[in-house]
């Protein structure tokens, strides 16, 4: 009896799980394609099983019960790992599966992305699902793989590959498209407006003391959350920055921004780095992948960091 009662049935864990994230009965039963009927009927039969109230009804809305609170996080962690379980036996073969990938959004779009169909040539058996990037730091979640990171390669919890971005560009608008100082030295870059990333609060500092440079006020400057907008605000004339060469080599090709000075940017301790928990070091999806990027990685001294 004891272990009838430690393995409800899945159908009707599923069902409490539908109605505690929909607050209701109607909605839940719409998404599982049943009668409210039945859905209330699985909901009582559950908490007949585990012989605890789950719910609080009031009129026609439930509320969980504290203990219902702990057991619906708990079950509902079970069921996204059991789906991605199944996901993966589903589409998994010798050759590849389904993974879960976080990456940062500049970063997805300026240097992944445009690389995936050699992937696909290679590897056409992986499958890539990607993670919203604000969950890629919880290496906890059943649902993330790894995770595409930028900082210097120490992240609690998770083995890390050096890949790309240590190399900064100095980025300035195109000639002739705004009324700013003249730029002829490092010394100049002071009287220009500088654009700044939140995640690199120290970036204008290191600049200075690569090149030498005083005078300079290394926290002015309007602040961004994304190197794309960076890009694109000193495109338009709204100053200088520094940006990861990897992220805006095409518009420095393409003439969009410039490289004022030669040879203006400097070498990072920040990069972009390859980031899974140990428990998936050995998941062969995973392992593929990372072969496959690190074959890809800018040469970087110290290229890989244990697990912390």
């Amino acid at each position: 009896m004891i272990l009838r009662r430690l393995h409800p049935p899945l159908h009707l864990l599923r069902a409490f799980c539908t109605v505690a994230r929909f607050g209701g009965i109607s909605r839940a039963a719409e998404a599982l394609h049943l009668t409210q009927s039945a859905v209330s009927k699985q909901v009582q039969e559950l908490e007949r099983w585990v012989g605890v109230p789950l719910f609080e009804r009031s009129r026609k809305r439930l509320s969980l019960t504290p203990a219902g609170e702990r057991y619906e996080k708990a079950v509902s962690a079970l069921l996204a790992r059991l789906e991605a379980a199944t996901l993966e036996l589903i589409t998994s073969g010798d050759e590849g599966g389904a993974l879960h990938l976080s990456v940062l959004p500049t970063l997805a779009a300026k240097w992944l992305i445009p690389r995936l169909p050699q992937l696909r040539a290679q590897h056409p058996q992986i499958t890539l699902h990607f993670v919203p990037y604000v969950h890629g730091y919880d290496f906890a979640d059943p649902e993330l793989d790894c995770s595409i990171l930028f900082g210097d390669g120490h992240w609690p919890g998770a083995r890390a590959h050096y890949l790309t971005g240590n190399d900064v560009a100095l980025i300035g608008p195109r000639a002739g498209l705004a009324g700013a100082p003249p730029l002829h030295s490092p010394q100049d870059v002071a009287r220009h407006t500088l654009l700044r990333h939140v995640s690199v609060p120290g970036a204008w500092q290191h600049w200075a003391e690569a090149h030498g440079v005083n005078g300079l006020d290394p926290l002015a400057g309007p602040q961004f959350d994304q190197f794309q907008t960076i890009i694109r605000a000193v495109s338009v004339g709204m100053g200088l920055a520094l940006v990861p060469r990897c992220l805006v080599q095409d518009e420095i090709a393409a003439g969009t921004v410039t490289e004022p000075l030669p040879g203006g940017g400097y070498t990072s301790d920040l990069g972009y780095w390859l980031c899974y928990p140990e428990s998936r070091a050995q998941l062969a999806t995973l392992v593929r992948f990372r072969d496959w990027l690190l074959a890809l990685a800018d040469p970087a001294a110290g290229t890989a960091a244990p697990a912390a």
